[in-house]
């Protein structure tokens, strides 16, 4: 498949969305026949060889857990006058985790939420597990994506440390990432990432997954900041129900001492238990989950059907929003300012598998 899409392939823009690294389109492939999501970046120097390498490791990515990449946008919008760059992906119709647990105001159902749970864990581990093993260091229910029947793929490994645009946030803050799912270690200036971030990350997700909110939602950056490096995380009391096996799991992912944390292969093997407990009744949750989501569409098309429409085309990066607000803007940042990481993908060079647990070395 070519490497760059030229805008006059494309046909049918519509916003969907905005990144902390650019605009978000859905268009029509006229040659490919099918619609896709193109990804926007913020113009900068040294962006188009950013993003060339980013898709050249993005490409190792052929998971059925993991985004696919389909190439890169080269070309003008329909409203712009200037080249931009972009990546070409896939179009994910249901939008991501954090959209529908906005839209159910809660957690999924038990047995959905241990299917997304297992599906996240392959999608890091097969990350972990490439050739030249990739962290995706953004880990969170908005870069958690779904599918027609809501199964999870990761998305936006890398994508937020392409720009090479001007932070406006406080120099002392760490770039990249989102504070509520960093690990402690992370807030040292001198920190090199290693696998343990993106399981700290995960255990993070986990307890997002579960109570269906967002951690520290009112804390203000510098108080989770320092909260986090004395070790609190987020509070237990909120989950309601039987979590029993995920309570565990989390709290040995967010674990204080990186070290201490399990390997993503370990997250696979917990959550495919959960999984297959409840596997029986799966089919019947995600039924009800879809038909809740169709009906208040219908209900809010039968109020504002020009709102519908507009909420709609928000559905790849924000998910399926059931309101008629404005088009809300997601700056992917670590603070209430717009904050643009400036980070490379990572990729683990090791002499071991596994940096983070040299103990545990299985060669």
């Amino acid at each position: 498949m070519e490497q760059f899409v030229e805008d006059s392939n494309l046909g049918d823009w519509k916003v969907i969305g905005s990144g902390g690294f650019g605009q978000i389109y859905k268009a029509r492939h006229h040659q490919w026949g099918f619609d896709v999501a193109i990804k926007l970046l913020l113009q900068g120097e040294g962006t188009e060889k950013d993003l060339l390498h980013e898709i050249k490791m993005m490409r190792q990515a052929t998971s059925p857990y993991v985004m696919a990449v389909r190439g890169v946008f080269k070309g003008r919008t329909p409203s712009g006058r200037s080249i931009q760059l972009g990546v070409v992906m896939e179009l994910m119709e249901r939008g991501s985790l954090a959209s529908l647990q906005e839209a159910l105001r809660g957690p999924p159902p038990w047995p959905l939420v241990f299917r997304l749970a297992h599906q996240v864990a392959l999608g890091m581990n097969f990350l972990h597990s490439l050739p030249r093993p990739v962290l995706h260091q953004d880990l969170k229910p908005q870069n958690v994506l779904l599918d027609d029947s809501l199964n999870a793929k990761l998305t936006d490994f890398g994508l937020a440390r392409i720009s090479r645009s001007v932070t406006l946030g406080s120099m002392d803050e760490p770039l990249g990432g989102t504070v509520n799912y960093m690990p402690p270690e992370a807030f040292d200036a001198s920190y090199e990432p290693t696998r343990a971030f993106d399981i700290y990350s995960y255990g993070i997700l986990l307890w997002s997954s579960v109570t269906g909110k967002q951690p520290y939602e009112h804390a203000e950056t510098k108080i989770v900041m320092r909260r986090v490096l004395l070790g609190d995380r987020p509070k237990l009391a909120d989950i309601k129900g039987d979590a029993a096996g995920l309570t565990g799991l989390m709290k040995r992912c967010w674990d204080h001492k990186p070290e201490q944390r399990p390997k993503a292969l370990e997250c696979t093997t917990d959550t495919e238990k959960l999984f297959k407990m409840h596997k029986h009744v799966l089919n019947d949750a995600v039924h009800e989950v879809l038909k809740k989501l169709d009906q208040r569409i219908g209900k809010s098309m039968a109020v504002d059907p020009i709102s519908v429409q507009r909420s709609d085309l928000m559905t790849y990066s924000h998910g399926l929003s059931l309101d008629t607000n404005p088009l809300t803007v997601d700056t992917n940042t670590v603070n209430g300012y717009l904050k643009l990481s400036n980070r490379m993908v990572t990729c683990v060079k090791e002499k071991q598998p596994y940096p983070d647990h040299p103990e545990r070395d299985e060669n």
